[in-house]
């Protein structure tokens, strides 16, 4: 079983950073895909950023490319998401989202059916 619980959501001010945290705990496996997801009210769930820990690849949908920053920390079983340039449209719920090992048949690792288990989410409000 694996466990993840975000930290870090709040409300800042469009223009401005954030940086949100999944901390991951359970069994642990030598590899894993894990992902960011944010979901608005009556939407879809989507996939925001992604890596590997294998290979260290990561993914990212073109609406945040440039301005957010993936990354996992091993020692720390950690993952981190830095948010740079806010804007309104990126107000969401922001899950995390983990699958042990590495799905090889994905194009991408943004798909949210990828991934096994999830933590309960925080919200991020970018106001204008």
């Amino acid at each position: 079983q694996v466990r993840l619980a975000e930290s870090g959501g709040g409300s800042v001010q469009a223009g401005g950073s954030l940086r949100i945290s999944c901390a991951r705990s359970g069994y642990s496996y030598s590899s894993y895909t894990l992902g960011w997801f944010r979901q608005t009210s009556g939407d879809e769930r989507v996939g925001v950023a992604a890596i590997n820990t294998e290979s260290g690849n990561t993914d990212y949908a073109d609406s945040v490319k440039g301005r957010f920053t993936v990354w996992y920390d091993d020692a720390k079983n950690t993952l981190y998401l830095q948010m740079n340039f806010l804007a309104p449209e990126d107000s969401a719920t922001y899950y995390c989202g983990a699958r042990v090992g590495t799905p090889v048949w994905a194009r991408s690792f943004l798909a949210p059916e990828l991934y096994n288990y999830w933590g309960r989410g925080i919200q991020v409000t970018v106001s204008s």
